[in-house]
């Protein structure tokens, strides 16, 4: 029973850094959308004219790199709350 409970808390321990790891993915996404506003933003200083293509432009390109954030997100909140990894080690003990 005690081996039982030291693996279970192992197992969440490991858990929850792999939960702070998977949100590191989240400053990419960040600085990227951050540097695409910024040269939108020169395009669109330098030609006013062509706003709406370099809105289009910059809007997919932030939609596309914000993926990557959410997908990080997902698999911390399945590391901490739908934790697969207890639910075998469970099932491995009998």
């Amino acid at each position: 029973m005690d081996n039982q409970i030291d693996g279970r808390a192992l197992i969440l321990a490991c858990s929850a850094i792999g939960a702070g790891l998977a949100m590191i993915a989240g400053i990419g996404p960040g600085i990227g959308q951050g540097y695409a506003a910024g040269k939108g933003a020169e395009a669109v200083g330098r030609q006013p004219e062509a706003q709406s293509d370099v809105v289009r432009t910059m809007l997919l390109g932030a939609a596309v790199a914000e993926t990557t954030g959410i997908y990080g997100l997902i698999v911390a909140i399945i590391l901490l709350f739908a934790n697969p990894l207890i639910t075998k080690y469970i099932e491995l003990l009998g």
